[in-house]
């Protein structure tokens, strides 16, 4: 319930984006940040919230993630402006990024040597937030308001919290070290920093060389310095030094920070697409991510129960193709009615995240499966921050382009090759068949 919560509210505002951005009053590239700002907050809390639930206990910080994203969503429902609802946006998030480290860590302590199944068919709900998220927004911006977008979240949430505090078991804390503010604050820098400038670029005619963009780019930059040394230096730092480099480690954090740009960032701007290129209507756009999530739950189930013989590699490389030939179909001219053949594509670009997403998350868990948690944390971090980055730079382009639909359809071209650069890396990952 919880993952599927929050993977509806990564898809449902995508669709809901136009009209916040109409009655609100707000330029598309600090409408985005609805979006971008989710993913910041996504990105912070994931590590956080693995190293949390390891000192408190995996029970304890699920349930106040249920509570933080409930009240959080409702009042984004309640919200009078763009920069309340950023501002909202970015709590609801810490709740909702919180669930997955927290929630990984106790499907794992449950199926124990079964984890690699289990956290497969696990993840796999989160296709159907995807499935549901889209035709949610849709219909609540065609009969009521994009607010219903968050309140539906909040009978959702309550229900949430009461079974879980009756049936998710309590478990002994398992680390006592303290939690790095410094560490987390120098990324929340970093992100924010560069989110920012990027997105002041594309505010209308602004040269690169503007003061604004260039010292907000310095001030990512001098933070990321700053974070790399601390994280090398500091005795316990919430992402550990040795989860950053290697050729097991470094592989996948590179793999998942490009997989996030052109899987996560596609997913966000596909309604965004249909609306702007082609004129469709805001529930007709968003059902293209039903499709894309159809796509993805009848590949994921199948491609988990094999993933003991296949290994990562092989699924990983067939599903960064497969999503690599949707984006470019996405992209391309239409050669059927526009809506079936966009619809098709979106189900291609699933089919590819359903083969690789279940190979690539057990791919980063079974270099430490000691460290479950964490390491789920630190694979959302990189994935949402590809997410930030593609959506940030692509509403930018779009917000200065003549014509918005095309400039998105160059991008998702972009997005493509994106996946083709990862095919070799691939190669470098560690790879182990049988029981994990």
């Amino acid at each position: 319930m919880a993952l599927f919560m929050s993977s509806v509210d990564q898809t449902i505002v995508a669709t809901g984006l136009p009209a916040i951005q109409r009655e609100l009053n707000a330029p598309i590239n600090w409408s985005s940040w609805t979006i971008t700002i989710y993913a910041l907050g996504q990105v912070l809390a994931m590590p956080m919230a693995g190293k949390i639930s390891d000192i408190y206990g995996r029970r304890k910080v699920f349930l106040i993630s249920a509570a933080v994203f409930t009240v959080a969503s409702l009042c984004c429902g309640l919200a009078g402006n763009i920069y309340v609802l950023v501002a909202l946006r970015l709590i609801q998030a810490l709740g909702g990024g919180a669930f997955m480290p927290s929630a990984t860590g106790i499907v794992s302590d449950h199926f124990g040597r079964d984890r690699d199944r289990a956290l497969g068919m696990f993840t796999s709900i989160l296709p159907i937030g995807g499935i549901i998220g889209p035709i949610l927004g849709g219909v609540f911006v065609a009969v009521w308001s994009w607010r219903g977008i968050f309140l539906v979240n909040v009978p959702i949430g309550i229900v949430l919290i009461v079974l879980a505090a009756f049936f998710i078991p309590a478990a002994a804390p398992r680390a006592t070290s303290r939690i790095d503010v410094y560490g987390i604050s120098l990324l929340g820098a970093l992100i924010l920093a560069a989110m920012f400038g990027i997105t002041y670029l594309g505010s209308g005619a602004i040269p690169l060389y503007n003061p604004v963009f260039l010292v907000s780019e310095a001030i990512a930059a001098t933070a990321a310095w700053f974070f790399v040394r601390h994280t090398k230096r500091a005795a316990t730092p919430f992402i550990p030094y040795r989860l950053l480099r290697g050729r097991g480690f470094g592989v996948m954090n590179v793999i998942n920070l490009l997989y996030g740009a052109a899987a996560l960032g596609f997913g966000a701007l596909v309604p965004l697409y249909a609306e702007q290129r082609y004129g469709m209507a805001p529930l007709a756009s968003g059902v293209l991510l039903t499709a894309r999530a159809v796509g993805m739950i009848s590949v994921a189930g199948i491609a988990v129960l094999t993933l003991r013989r296949t290994g990562c590699r092989f699924p990983m490389m067939a599903g960064f193709l497969v999503l690599a030939a949707g984006l470019i179909a996405m992209a391309s001219t239409p050669h059927l009615p526009t809506y079936a053949w966009l619809a098709i594509a979106a189900g291609i670009t699933g089919c590819g995240m359903g083969l690789s997403v279940p190979a690539s998350n057990n791919a980063g868990l079974q270099l430490a499966p000691d460290q479950v948690a964490a390491i789920a944390g630190l694979r959302g971090m990189f994935r949402q921050s590809g997410s930030i980055i593609a959506v940030s730079v692509t509403t930018a382009i779009v917000a200065r382009s003549g014509d918005p639909g095309l400039a998105q359809a160059h991008v998702f071209l972009a997005f493509a090759a994106l996946l083709l650069v990862i095919l070799p890396l691939v190669f470098t990952v560690p790879d182990h068949r049988g029981n994990w």
